[in-house]
Protein backbone atom coordinates (compact mmCIF):
# COMPACT_ATOMS: atom_id res chain seq x y z
CA UNK A 1 0.00 0.00 0.00
CA UNK A 2 1.59 3.48 -1.21
CA UNK A 3 0.96 6.68 0.84
CA UNK A 4 1.96 10.50 0.17
CA UNK A 5 5.03 10.73 -2.46
CA UNK A 6 5.11 6.71 -2.86
CA UNK A 7 2.07 6.92 -5.33
CA UNK A 8 3.28 6.96 -9.03
CA UNK A 9 0.10 7.79 -10.99
CA UNK A 10 -0.45 10.65 -12.82
CA UNK A 11 -3.77 11.14 -11.92
CA UNK A 12 -5.69 9.81 -9.37
CA UNK A 13 -9.36 9.20 -8.36
CA UNK A 14 -9.68 11.27 -4.95
CA UNK A 15 -11.74 10.34 -2.18
CA UNK A 16 -12.41 13.37 0.75
CA UNK A 17 -11.45 12.54 4.69
CA UNK A 18 -15.39 12.76 5.12
CA UNK A 19 -15.47 9.51 2.74
CA UNK A 20 -17.59 11.63 -0.66
CA UNK A 21 -15.61 11.43 -3.92
CA UNK A 22 -14.20 14.40 -4.99
CA UNK A 23 -13.14 13.20 -8.36
CA UNK A 24 -10.60 12.65 -10.82
CA UNK A 25 -7.17 15.25 -9.56
CA UNK A 26 -3.85 15.31 -10.68
CA UNK A 27 -1.17 13.81 -8.13
CA UNK A 28 0.23 16.81 -6.76
CA UNK A 29 -3.18 18.78 -6.67
CA UNK A 30 -3.91 15.58 -4.17
CA UNK A 31 -1.38 15.75 -2.40
CA UNK A 32 -1.61 19.73 -1.36
CA UNK A 33 -5.37 18.65 -0.36
CA UNK A 34 -4.16 16.02 1.58
CA UNK A 35 -1.02 18.38 3.69
CA UNK A 36 -3.70 21.11 3.73
CA UNK A 37 -6.32 18.57 5.61
CA UNK A 38 -2.71 17.51 7.64
CA UNK A 39 -3.96 13.74 6.89
CA UNK A 40 -1.87 11.62 4.19
CA UNK A 41 -2.88 10.70 0.85
CA UNK A 42 -3.37 6.94 0.74
CA UNK A 43 -3.66 4.46 -2.66
CA UNK A 44 -6.44 1.91 -1.54
CA UNK A 45 -7.37 0.22 -5.08
CA UNK A 46 -3.85 0.81 -7.28
CA UNK A 47 -5.42 -1.36 -9.69
CA UNK A 48 -8.43 0.73 -10.85
CA UNK A 49 -8.02 3.14 -13.65
CA UNK A 50 -7.23 6.00 -12.28
CA UNK A 51 -6.10 4.65 -8.79
CA UNK A 52 -8.34 5.28 -5.93
CA UNK A 53 -6.73 7.46 -3.44
CA UNK A 54 -8.31 8.60 -0.13
CA UNK A 55 -7.27 11.27 2.09
CA UNK A 56 -7.13 9.86 5.62
CA UNK A 57 -4.71 9.65 8.96
CA UNK A 58 -2.78 6.34 7.43
CA UNK A 59 -1.83 5.23 11.26
CA UNK A 60 -5.74 5.30 12.07
CA UNK A 61 -6.14 3.53 8.88
CA UNK A 62 -3.71 0.97 9.30
CA UNK A 63 -5.41 0.26 13.15
CA UNK A 64 -8.56 0.11 11.32
CA UNK A 65 -7.61 -2.35 9.09
CA UNK A 66 -5.96 -4.94 11.12
CA UNK A 67 -8.67 -4.54 13.29
CA UNK A 68 -11.06 -5.58 10.50
CA UNK A 69 -8.73 -8.51 9.69
CA UNK A 70 -8.87 -9.82 12.73
CA UNK A 71 -12.54 -9.75 13.13
CA UNK A 72 -12.91 -11.30 9.56
CA UNK A 73 -10.39 -14.05 10.88
CA UNK A 74 -12.96 -14.73 13.97
CA UNK A 75 -15.91 -15.08 12.09
CA UNK A 76 -14.42 -17.71 10.20
CA UNK A 77 -15.65 -20.97 11.66
CA UNK A 78 -13.00 -24.14 11.03
CA UNK A 79 -14.11 -27.18 10.53
CA UNK A 80 -11.53 -29.87 12.46
CA UNK A 81 -11.48 -33.62 11.30
CA UNK A 82 -11.11 -36.08 14.51
CA UNK A 83 -9.82 -39.31 13.16
CA UNK A 84 -10.43 -42.85 14.14
CA UNK A 85 -8.46 -45.83 13.33
CA UNK A 86 -9.80 -49.77 13.08
CA UNK A 87 -8.06 -52.55 12.02
CA UNK A 88 -9.42 -55.07 10.12
CA UNK A 89 -9.89 -57.41 12.99
CA UNK A 90 -11.47 -55.42 15.61
CA UNK A 91 -13.61 -57.50 18.37
CA UNK A 92 -16.83 -56.22 19.05
CA UNK A 93 -16.27 -54.16 22.29
CA UNK A 94 -13.50 -52.39 20.45
CA UNK A 95 -15.77 -51.50 17.86
CA UNK A 96 -18.60 -50.08 19.97
CA UNK A 97 -16.40 -47.93 21.91
CA UNK A 98 -15.06 -46.57 18.78
CA UNK A 99 -17.82 -45.88 17.40
CA UNK A 100 -19.57 -44.54 20.23
CA UNK A 101 -16.29 -41.51 20.15
CA UNK A 102 -17.27 -41.48 16.65
CA UNK A 103 -21.13 -40.72 17.45
CA UNK A 104 -20.12 -37.65 20.24
CA UNK A 105 -17.78 -35.96 17.63
CA UNK A 106 -20.09 -35.59 15.16
CA UNK A 107 -22.96 -34.70 17.26
CA UNK A 108 -20.46 -32.08 18.44
CA UNK A 109 -20.05 -31.14 14.51
CA UNK A 110 -16.82 -32.70 14.07
CA UNK A 111 -16.24 -34.25 10.66
CA UNK A 112 -14.54 -37.82 11.40
CA UNK A 113 -12.19 -39.97 9.38
CA UNK A 114 -12.20 -43.34 9.79
CA UNK A 115 -9.52 -45.30 8.41
CA UNK A 116 -8.88 -48.88 8.70
CA UNK A 117 -4.56 -49.99 9.34
CA UNK A 118 -3.52 -52.84 7.02
CA UNK A 119 -0.36 -54.76 8.64
CA UNK A 120 1.29 -57.53 6.84
CA UNK A 121 -0.89 -60.14 5.12
CA UNK A 122 -4.28 -57.98 6.23
CA UNK A 123 -3.45 -56.62 2.85
CA UNK A 124 -5.03 -59.57 0.74
CA UNK A 125 -7.90 -59.69 3.02
CA UNK A 126 -9.32 -55.56 2.64
CA UNK A 127 -12.52 -56.27 1.99
CA UNK A 128 -12.51 -57.54 5.97
CA UNK A 129 -11.44 -53.82 6.49
CA UNK A 130 -14.22 -52.85 4.39
CA UNK A 131 -16.99 -54.22 6.41
CA UNK A 132 -15.60 -52.54 9.08
CA UNK A 133 -16.03 -49.29 7.78
CA UNK A 134 -19.29 -49.91 6.06
CA UNK A 135 -20.90 -51.11 9.77
CA UNK A 136 -19.64 -48.07 10.96
CA UNK A 137 -21.38 -45.82 8.78
CA UNK A 138 -24.44 -47.74 8.53
CA UNK A 139 -24.20 -47.52 12.30
CA UNK A 140 -23.66 -43.61 11.68
CA UNK A 141 -26.01 -42.96 9.03
CA UNK A 142 -28.51 -41.21 11.12
CA UNK A 143 -26.60 -38.46 11.79
CA UNK A 144 -23.96 -38.44 9.53
CA UNK A 145 -23.75 -38.46 5.52
CA UNK A 146 -20.18 -39.60 3.89
CA UNK A 147 -18.31 -36.65 2.09
CA UNK A 148 -15.63 -38.45 0.58
CA UNK A 149 -15.77 -42.10 -1.12
CA UNK A 150 -14.09 -45.11 0.58
CA UNK A 151 -10.38 -45.02 -0.85
CA UNK A 152 -7.58 -47.51 -0.08
CA UNK A 153 -4.63 -45.01 -0.15
CA UNK A 154 -1.08 -47.55 1.01
CA UNK A 155 -1.85 -49.32 3.99
CA UNK A 156 -4.86 -47.84 5.16
CA UNK A 157 -8.56 -47.56 3.44
CA UNK A 158 -10.42 -44.38 4.71
CA UNK A 159 -13.88 -42.02 4.55
CA UNK A 160 -14.68 -38.99 5.55
CA UNK A 161 -18.02 -38.73 7.59
CA UNK A 162 -19.84 -34.89 8.06
CA UNK A 163 -22.56 -34.03 10.54
CA UNK A 164 -25.69 -33.83 8.95
CA UNK A 165 -26.88 -30.16 8.49
CA UNK A 166 -29.61 -28.64 9.99
CA UNK A 167 -31.89 -28.62 7.40
CA UNK A 168 -32.32 -32.61 7.24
Amino acid sequence: MRINRQIRAEKVRLISEEGKQVGVKYLTEALRMAEEADLDLVEIAPNAKPPVCKIVDYGKFKYQQLKKEKENRKAQHQVKVKEIKFKPNIDTHDFLTKEKHAREFIEKGYKVRISCVFRGREMLHTELGKKVIQRLIDDLKDIAVIEAPLKLMGRSMSTVLAPMSKRH
